[in-house]
């Protein structure tokens, strides 16, 4: 070691692989003796996988003619690396175009979501899935309030979401509850709740309650990138379930969850 402290900003460097050869020799000797960290740096390594194969299909899609523009010199997101970090930033801040995420999902055969479904149903499937490659890799921390404090998870997501939200027992189906947690949303909080089952498999389901201005649908699918989804709105609450799995389970899954959560909440 050359005697510099280790700072988190060398951490976070050393997840995204831009380290130079020497600081990142100096940074694995030190995770040997913290395997805390090392199990932390994992989680962050596999989340930033599981986001790279969901946005990696758009990246070489063509720019809209509509959204490009002349300029005098060379962007900063011009590059692999830089379209990549764009992407993502406008992702996460929801407000990347309709175009790209449904022409990544038309590629992999996705059902399409009709005109009428209005613009707040659109976006559902596609924040649902950010949001469950975002935490489903979790390892120490994939929710904030565990399955053993239920009623508190509850009680706390209904206040956030100012509508009584509840999560649904899947465990005939092989999926247990992990617990919950708290997203920002479009219009709003959002809840997420997560499953597991024995192989380790996670699906996550994503209640929003902003889709006052959109007619209850029928149950529609998006294949967005690796991750499934079956979403749809029941009076003003959209639901959203999320799975790494195949689309008939997934399929099964969701008529389970809409059954327990048919009626009043």
């Amino acid at each position: 070691m050359n005697g510099l402290p280790m700072t988190e900003a060398d951490l976070q460097a050393y997840v995204d692989g831009l380290l130079p050869p020497a600081r990142q020799a100096e940074v694995e000797a030190w995770l040997l003796t913290r395997p805390d960290e090392a199990e932390r740096l994992a989680a962050y390594r596999e989340q930033n996988r599981e986001l790279r194969r969901l946005f990696d299909p758009v990246l070489d899609e063509p720019i809209p003619a509509a959204l490009r523009a002349p300029a005098p010199r060379r962007a900063w997101w011009s590059g692999p690396a830089g379209r990549c970090a764009a992407a993502l930033a406008i992702a996460f801040a929801g407000g990347l175009a309709g175009w790209t995420l449904r022409a990544a999902a038309d590629a992999h055969g996705a059902v399409s979501v009709s005109a009428d479904a209005g613009p707040a149903a659109n976006s559902l499937p596609r924040q649902a899935a950010i949001a469950h490659v975002v935490y489903s890799p979790e390892l120490r921390h994939p929710v904030e309030v565990g399955a053993d404090q239920e009623q508190h998870l509850v009680a706390w997501l209904s206040k956030r979401l100012g509508a009584p939200v509840r999560p649904p027992h899947l465990g005939k189906l092989g999926y247990e509850l992990i617990g919950g947690r708290l997203l920002p949303g479009e219009s709003g909080p959002v809840a997420q709740f997560m499953y597991h089952n024995l192989a380790g498999q996670r699906l996550t389901l994503y209640v929003s309650t902003g889709q006052t201005h959109n007619r209850d649908t029928g149950f529609r699918f998006a294949q967005e990138g690796p991750v499934g989804v079956f979403y749809w709105i029941d009076g003003k609450f959209g639901y959203a379930l999320s799975a790494g799995v195949t689309k008939n389970e997934l399929g099964t899954i969701a008529m389970a969850v809409h059954e327990q959560l048919d009626g009043p909440q």
